[in-house]
C-alpha cells in the first residue's frame, strides 16, 4: 500500500492535533466530564494517524495496518459502550454488550495472529476491507445509542456527531475499496482531513462546553443557522472549485497540497489555542455552540403564557406588588424577595416576602452608582459572586451596604419601562442551581421589562382612578355649595321680612320652621363633608389647640385625657384646620376603642420639634391595612358614615406645615398616631 507525500503530510498533522485532543479529554477526565475510556480512545486513534503517516517510510506490513486499523476503531466502540452504560438512563442490553466486546476480542486476535505469521492463504487487502466495514457499522450503532440517549450533557452529544462522521466515511471508504480493489491515495486524505477536522471541533467543544445543572443536550438548530445555510451551500461550491483547480495543479504540475496542509494545521493550532488561552473567547463560543446548536434551556413561549396568565389575573391594587414579585420568584424558583419602586428622588421597598429589610436602611437615592448601572447598563447584580475574574460580579462594588446585610440574596432585577428604571427586585437563592447563563439573563432582563410594564400601568390606572374619586369630590362640593346658596337665600329672606313682620306671630312661628330646616340641612352636610381649605396660618399655642380638640370630643366615649408638661409650645397653623385634624383622630380613637378603654394625648419635646401622640387601647390595625388602605383617599372602613379622605387630609395637612403623620398599630392591642410639627419661636 503506498502513500504519497501529501497523504503521509496529511495523517502526520492529524496524529499531532489529535494527541492535542487526548490531553484535553485528560483534563476534562479530572473535571468528571467525560469518561476515561474517551482519552484512552482518542490516545489510540492518535497512534493510528501517526503509524498510517509513517507506514511508508517505516515501510509497514499491511498485517501491521490491519491491526492498527481495528484497534483505532475497536478502540471507540469500547469508549462508546463505556460511555452509554455511566451517562445514559437506558443502558444497551447485556447480550449485545458481550457480543461486542466479543466481536472486538476475537477480530483483535485474529490480526495480531496475522501481524506475526502472516499465512499466505488469506488475502490481507480483503480481509482489511471486511473487517473495516463491520467494525465501522458497530461503532455507528454504539455512536447512535449514545446520541440517542444522552439527555444532559452536551459535550458527549457534539462528540457523537464528530465520531459519526468518522465512522460514516469509514463506511464508504471500506465499500469504495470491496467494489475497487486498487489503491486510492485521495480517499486517504479525506480520511487524514476528517480525523484532522473533527480533532479540532472536538476539541473546542471540550475546552467550551461546561455542564451545568437544567441544561438540556437536545439539537436544535437556530434560525440564523438554517438562513446561513444557503450561503454556507454556496460557500461550499466555491471551495469544490478550488479543490478541482488544486487537483489540476497536482496532475499537470506542481504539488502545493503539502503546503495546504501545513497552513490549514497552523490556522487549527492558532484557534484552539486561542480557544484555550482566552476566557472571553471561550465564554463567547460557549454562547454562540448553545444559541445555535442546542435546545434552550426555557421553552420561552410557555414561560411568556405563564407570567401572561399570572399578570392578568383580577387583584386588588393592595395586590399589585405581591402578584409582581410572585410571578418573577415562581420563574426563576426563589423562596422570596422584595421589590424597589421609585417615589420622586429615591428608590424605596414597598414590599418584601420571606426577606428581612430595614426599610429606613434600604431607601436608595436615584443618583447612586448602582442606581446608575441598573439603568444605564440594564445590569443584573449577582451579590453572591464574589470572584474577581467572574464577569458577572465585575459591577459589585457599586452594591450599597444594605444589600451585603441581606441574608440569602441572590440577584437584583433591574425593572426598565423603556429607558426609565421604576424600580428592582431583589431575589433570594432558588431552590437548586443558583449559577446563570445567557439564557437566564436574557429571560431575567426580559421579565423584568414586562414587570415594570405591569406595575407603570397598575400605578397609572390607579392615579387615574384617584384623579376621578376627586372630580367627584369636586362635583359633591358644587352640590354642597349649592346647598349652601339656597339656605343663605332662606335666611337672607327671613332677615329682610324680619324689621317689617317681626311682631306678627305666624312670621315668627315660620321663620323659627325655616331656621330649624337650615340647621337640621346644614348639619346634614357637616356630617358629609368636612372643611378642606384653611383660612390662614398663625402662630398657635399648641395646648389650646389641644384643648378645644378635647372639648369637641367630650360627648364621645371614651373621654380623652391630655398630658402636656409645657404649655407654652406655639406651633404655626391655621386654628380650625389644626384643631379638625386632631378632632378627627381622636373620633377615630372614639370609634375603635370600647367605652371602657382609653384615649391619652401626649406632648414631648425634641428640641425644636413637638410630637403629639395619640394613643388609644382599641382594635388596631394590621400591617397590610396600614400600608395600603389608611392613608388612601376615599377608602374608608365606616359605611355610611364618612368619606374616607379624613387621615389622608390630617397626613396632608401636617405634612404642608413641614410636619409628619406616622402610626403604629397592633391588632387587638391599639393605636398610637404620633404628629411632628416644628416649634415656632416668634
Amino acid at each position: 500500500m503506498e502513500i504519497d507525500n501529501v497523504t503521509q503530510v496529511a495523517f502526520i498533522i492529524a496524529s499531532i492535533l489529535s494527541l492535542i485532543l487526548t490531553g484535553i479529554f485528560i483534563a476534562q477526565i479530572h473535571r468528571k466530564a467525560l469518561h476515561w475510556s474517551f482519552a484512552a480512545a482518542s490516545a489510540m486513534q492518535t497512534f493510528w494517524l501517526l503509524n498510517i503517516g509513517l507506514s511508508q517510510k517505516m515501510n509497514f506490513s499491511l498485517g501491521h495496518i490491519m491491526l492498527i486499523e481495528s484497534a483505532h476503531i475497536a478502540a471507540w466502540i469500547l469508549a462508546t459502550t463505556q460511555t452509554i452504560r455511566h451517562y445514559c438512563q437506558n443502558c444497551l442490553p447485556k447480550l449485545y454488550t458481550l457480543g461486542i466486546y466479543g466481536l472486538c476480542g476475537v477480530l483483535l486476535s485474529a490480526n495480531a495472529a496475522y501481524a506475526l505469521f502472516e499465512p499466505p492463504w488469506l488475502d490481507a487487502k480483503i480481509a482489511l476491507v471486511l473487517q473495516g466495514i463491520v467494525f465501522s457499522i458497530v461503532a455507528l450503532l454504539n455512536v447512535e445509542q449514545l446520541y440517542r440517549n444522552v439527555q444532559a450533557i452536551r459535550l458527549i452529544k457534539l462528540l457523537s456527531l464528530n465520531l459519526a462522521a468518522i465512522f460514516i466515511y469509514d463506511v464508504y471508504f471500506f465499500s469504495q475499496h470491496l467494489v475497487q480493489p486498487e489503491f486510492n491515495s485521495g480517499l486517504y486524505q479525506i480520511r487524514a482531513v476528517i480525523a484532522f477536522v473533527t480533532s479540532a471541533f472536538m476539541g473546542i467543544a471540550a475546552i467550551t462546553l461546561h455542564q451545568t445543572q437544567e441544561q438540556t443536550a437536545r439539537l436544535s438548530l437556530s434560525r440564523p443557522v438554517v438562513f446561513y445555510t444557503t450561503s454556507l451551500t454556496l460557500a461550499c461550491a466555491l471551495l469544490a472549485l478550488i479543490m478541482l483547480g488544486g487537483y489540476y495543479v497536482r496532475m499537470y504540475g506542481g504539488d502545493w497540497g503539502t503546503v495546504a496542509y501545513s497552513v490549514l494545521f497552523v490556522g487549527t493550532l492558532i484557534t484552539i489555542i486561542l480557544v484555550f488561552a482566552s476566557r472571553s473567547t471561550r465564554e463567547k463560543l460557549t454562547v454562540l455552540i448553545n444559541k445555535h446548536l442546542f435546545s434552550h434551556k426555557y421553552d420561552y413561549r410557555t414561560e411568556w403564557l405563564k407570567l401572561i396568565e399570572r399578570l392578568s389575573q383580577p387583584t386588588s391594587p393592595e395586590d399589585v406588588h405581591r402578584r409582581a414579585l410572585s410571578a418573577v420568584a415562581t420563574i426563576f424558583k426563589s423562596a422570596g424577595g422584595a421589590l424597589w419602586l421609585r417615589k420622586g428622588k429615591v428608590l424605596v421597598p414597598v414590599y418584601q416576602e420571606n426577606i428581612s429589610i430595614n426599610v429606613l436602611e434600604a431607601i436608595e437615592p436615584d443618583d447612586s452608582p448602582f442606581i446608575q448601572a441598573l439603568e444605564q447598563s440594564e445590569w443584573v447584580f449577582l451579590p453572591s459572586f464574589t470572584g474577581s475574574q467572574d464577569p458577572l460580579a465585575q459591577n459589585n462594588e457599586y452594591l450599597p451596604e444594605w444589600a451585603n446585610r441581606i441574608v440569602d440574596i441572590w440577584l437584583i432585577l433591574p425593572l426598565l419601562n423603556e429607558s426609565e428604571l421604576i424600580g428592582f427586585m431583589v431575589l433570594t437563592s432558588p431552590n437548586g442551581d443558583p449559577s446563570l447563563n445567557w439564557e437566564d439573563l436574557d429571560l431575567l432582563k426580559t421579565v423584568g421589562r414586562q414587570i415594570a410594564n405591569y406595575l407603570e400601568r397598575h400605578e397609572q390606572a390607579e392615579q387615574l382612578a384617584e384623579a376621578r374619586q376627586f372630580d367627584a369630590f369636586n362635583k359633591l362640593a358644587a352640590y354642597v355649595m349649592h346647598d349652601l346658596k339656597n339656605l343663605i337665600a332662606q335666611q337672607s329672606l327671613v332677615v329682610k321680612n324680619a324689621e317689617k313682620h317681626k311682631d306678627n306671630p305666624a312670621f315668627v312661628e315660620d321663620a323659627i320652621q325655616t331656621i330649624h330646616n337650615s340647621v337640621t340641612r346644614m348639619n346634614n352636610l357637616l356630617r358629609k363633608l368636612q372643611r378642606n381649605e384653611p383660612e390662614g396660618v398663625r402662630v398657635l399655642n399648641l395646648n389650646d389647640v389641644l384643648v378645644e380638640a378635647i372639648r369637641r370630643c367630650q360627648k364621645g366615649q371614651p373621654v380623652p385625657t391630655l398630658r402636656n408638661e409645657d404649655l407654652e409650645i406655639r406651633v404655626k397653623g391655621d386654628w380650625d384646620s389644626l384643631v379638625m385634624v386632631f378632632v378627627h383622630l381622636i373620633q377615630n380613637a372614639q370609634d375603635a376603642t370600647q367605652t371602657t378603654g382609653f384615649i391619652d394625648l401626649h406632648v414631648s419635646r425634641d428640641n425644636n420639634v413637638v410630637s403629639i401622640a395619640i394613643e388609644d387601647n382599641g382594635e388596631g390595625m394590621d400591617e397590610d391595612f396600614i400600608r395600603n388602605r389608611l392613608f388612601k383617599p376615599f377608602d374608608t372602613t365606616k359605611t355610611g358614615k364618612g368619606m374616607g379622605i379624613g387621615v389622608y387630609q390630617a397626613r396632608d395637612y401636617v405634612q404642608n406645615l413641614g410636619g409628619n403623620l406616622s402610626v403604629e398599630s397592633t391588632k387587638g392591642e391599639g393605636t398610637t398616631f404620633t404628629i411632628s410639627l416644628p416649634i415656632t419661636q416668634s
